[in-house]
């Protein structure tokens, strides 16, 4: 059985507030709780309008105060923006609150742009050259503490809450390995070193007290409505923001466009069809024929779902296909 996982960037649409996603992420939660999902996760960005989660452990105990057996984490936590320490207590919190439901994902990367990350850090260069090292210190603090600890985290002292390291890169994957630790792999924007990257995770793993043989995620768009033109037009709000952020001008997630060609250069369509290319729009059977290739090359143990819309019922439909899609690629029969 493969379990299929929501990432939810607490997306805001344009027209409207923090608010108004912040209440769609709970109503999104409800719904794919009653689906079966396994998770659903919510990501660390700064400055970015939007999306709702920068203050991302808030928002997960806002989404786990909201539901009651779907694990709720981060998809992830910049590390090199915290002090390990301040994490270890958030999620020692998190864990207090809602006992076996949380999960902590961890990134390397600012989720911002450079001026807001030197805001965040103030200081760049240490913090990122030092992950590894804040990784395990944050593993010790959930560690029961030894006798004479000068340093405790409180709560999240004995609590074990399950670390993942979260990658675009080669490095995620050899550190994920050489710690035992589960790996998400962010091939919904970054899908080029995707293979390499499990192959190394696969070939490099360590067993550890959390994990005794590899656990790989990866992350992939779905856009599925009830007819193949539909979800085309539903995929082109992420299309148009993914390139608005590239090209410099971020905003409020757009709303779909009839035609996508008037938007954009060829150079552009380029580089967008590519960063995108772990994406599956259509149908209940478009989407399955896709997703069905994109599992036996990959072999996922778990795969997340992402679906940056900017129509939430449109958003509450895909994952109500997708998780039809789900049933059928693990030999469930309909309901």
């Amino acid at each position: 059985m493969l379990p299929f996982s929501v990432l939810d960037l607490a997306p805001i649409a344009q027209g409207s507030t923090a608010a108004d996603a912040l209440r769609n992420s709970v109503s999104l939660a409800q719904h794919t709780e009653r689906l079966g999902y396994q998770r659903f996760w919510l990501a660390e960005h700064h400055n970015m309008t939007g999306i709702a989660s920068a203050a991302t452990a808030v928002v997960i105990a806002h989404v786990a105060g909201g539901t009651s057996t779907i694990r709720v984490g981060s998809g992830g936590v910049m590390l090199p923006n915290h002090a390990p320490l301040i994490i270890a207590e958030q999620f020692g919190t998190l864990a207090s609150l809602f006992p076996d439901r949380i999960d902590l994902g961890l990134g390397r990367a600012p989720g911002t742009d450079p001026v807001t990350a030197r805001a965040l850090r103030r200081d760049l260069n240490t913090r990122a050259e030092q992950f590894a090292h804040d990784v395990q210190e944050l593993q010790a603090y959930f560690e029961p503490p030894e006798p004479g600890q000068v340093i405790r985290a409180i709560p999240g002292a004995g609590l074990h809450v399950p670390i993942w390291i979260l990658g675009s890169s080669l490095y995620g994957a050899q550190l994920a390995a050489l710690l035992g630790l589960p790996y998400a792999f962010a091939s919904h924007f970054a899908p080029g070193d995707m293979m390499q990257a499990l192959e190394l995770y696969r070939a490099r793993f360590q067993p550890s007290a959390q994990l005794d043989r590899p656990h790989a995620m990866l992350t992939v768009n779905v856009f599925a409505a009830d007819s193949d033109a539909e979800a085309r037009r539903a995929f082109t709000s992420l299309q148009q923001a993914f390139l608005n952020l590239r090209r410099g001008t971020p905003g409020q997630v757009p709303p779909p466009i009839d035609d996508i060609e008037t938007f954009w250069t060829e150079f552009e369509k380029a580089g967008v069809e590519q960063a995108l290319s772990c994406s599956f729009v259509g149908t209940a059977k478009t989407v399955e024929r896709g997703l069905r290739d994109f599992i036996a090359r990959t072999r996922p143990d778990e795969l997340m779902v992402a679906g940056h819309f900017h129509d939430h019922a449109a958003r509450m439909r895909s994952y109500e296909i997708a998780a039809q899609v789900r049933d059928a690629i693990n030999g469930k029969p309909p309901a």
